[in-house]
């Protein structure tokens, strides 16, 4: 089969590569259209020590199913993680962090940017006819954005302030949105601006913020930048969400963290369901996010594409 492969931080679209092997638990299944997001760029860049198959957001098609759970041919979205179900963490219900976790495209398992890619069978949710392939493709990170009221009780009377209106912020501020919260964004560059406008949501310069005044601060850059003047804007007792990883060291002023009893929250993968009746509702819409398409024989070109700065989301359509 036909895929993008990284090795030693060097990517190659090859041809020749085996189609997965599934066990008695998984299932096959042909990707339809997958989507580059700021993992398989900092993976590529030697974030993680990864070779293989990046990518990790994706919707497909069943090829293959063990157990009657799907037919040939259904739509599906997967949830990354692959589980031993075993572990302290899976008994506990914490599958996510299951010790012996492989994770599509990120972690000992071959992702979304190939012609078929496999996932246990518990992991995949069918996906609504509804629901087109180009909204389907973003449920992944949609759902690590509802995960953010998954673990927080959040009022209406919260202010809510996010940091970044990126790839995933976006997603994030029209979850939060969905919510009807108390919502602003520092957004920095008019594209971003116009499509947090066109939805309704408020925004600002980071010039404009006072500080420590916030109740709640979502902090999506995944810069050192951002996560001080998230520190900056939240109020005494204050909550900040983390809800991109950061490359390297981040140094923290931790004395106001103690003085101001301010909790630092960890966010990252989040519920499929949930996320999926967001886009059947027409409750949030992803769709003007797509920067660029490529056909799938032009990938390494579509990935270059998604590096360069101010492109949103590049999304590969893989055909027939």
């Amino acid at each position: 089969m036909r895929g993008l492969w990284l090795s030693n931080q060097r990517l190659t679209f090859r041809d020749d590569l085996e189609l997965p092997r599934t066990t008695e638990d998984e299932a096959l299944i042909r990707v339809r259209m997958a989507g580059i997001c700021r993992t398989d760029l900092e993976l590529s860049r030697g974030y993680y020590p990864f070779n293989g198959i990046l990518g990790h957001e994706f919707v497909g098609e069943i090829v293959e199913s063990p157990g009657g759970h799907f037919e040939r041919g259904d739509r599906v979205v997967g949830e990354i993680n692959a589980s031993c179900g075993d572990c302290y963490f899976c008994t506990k219900g914490l599958r996510t962090h299951c010790t012996k976790r492989t994770v599509l495209g990120i972690v000992g398992r071959n992702g979304a940017f190939a012609e078929f890619l496999t996932l246990p069978v518990e992991n995949l949710v069918k996906v609504p006819t509804s629901i087109p392939d180009e909204a389907a493709v973003f449920v992944e990170p949609i759902a690590a954005a509802v995960q953010i009221l998954e673990q927080l009780q959040i009022t209406p009377s919260y202010r809510v302030l996010l940091i970044g209106a990126g790839k995933l912020g976006q997603l994030v501020a029209q979850v939060l949105f969905s919510a009807n919260l108390d919502l602003t964004v520092v957004a920095r560059y008019p594209l971003q601006r116009e499509l947090l406008e066109q939805i309704g949501i408020r925004w600002i310069d980071e010039k404009q913020l006072t500080a420590g005044e916030m109740d709640l601060v979502v902090e999506a850059t995944g810069s050192v930048a951002g996560l001080e003047l998230a520190l900056s804007a939240v109020r005494p007792r204050g909550r900040i969400v983390l809800k991109s990883t950061y490359q390297g060291q981040a140094s923290l002023d931790f004395s106001r963290i103690v003085v101001d009893e301010i909790s630092l929250i960890g966010s990252r993968c989040g519920p499929f369901g949930p996320a999926l009746r967001l886009l059947e509702e027409r409750a949030i819409n992803p769709r003007p996010l797509i920067s660029y398409r490529y056909p799938f024989d032009q990938a390494p070109e579509g990935f270059g594409k998604a590096s360069e700065s101010g492109v949103l989301k590049v999304i590969y359509e893989m055909g027939g």
